[in-house]
């Protein structure tokens, strides 16, 4: 073995842990901070923008913010919510309601642990994704 494959080998080893933990992370999707909105529900920054998802019952409700946490106008607003749990896949389209709502209706309240993906449109054009997993 030359000295140079000598010091490859041993750089491998070191760095192979940190590459194995930066992966996962890079490949981990954004999801819910944990942080709680003025309508009670989980937030998610998309983007920039405050994402507030809040569940009653089997309506799902987005209350969508501009950068600055300011009511964004849900006029113009469009998206749908993917929601994955117990092995079933169901996608509902959100329709606007004034002043700053997407809202949906579900076939089923969504249980702990459930994932729910949004992918809209703001009312100003701009495409956003957010990820939240029902507490």
């Amino acid at each position: 073995m030359t000295d140079f494959s000598r010091r490859a080998s041993v750089a491998l080893l070191i760095l192979a842990p940190f590459g194995t933990a930066f992966a996962q992370t890079a490949a981990a999707p954004p999801a819910a901070s944990g942080r709680r909105g003025p309508n009670g529900g989980q937030i998610v920054t998309a983007d920039g923008h405050p994402i507030e998802l809040v569940l009653s019952g089997t309506t799902l409700t987005l209350f969508l913010n501009e950068e600055h946490g300011r009511p964004s106008p849900s006029a113009r607003a469009s998206g749908r919510a993917t929601v994955q749990a117990a092995g079933q896949t169901a996608t509902v389209t959100l329709v606007p309601a004034e002043p700053n709502r997407l809202v949906g209706t579900l076939a089923a309240p969504p249980a702990a642990g459930a994932r729910v993906v949004f992918n809209g449109t703001m009312g100003d054009g701009h495409r956003v994704t957010a990820r939240y997993v029902i507490e």
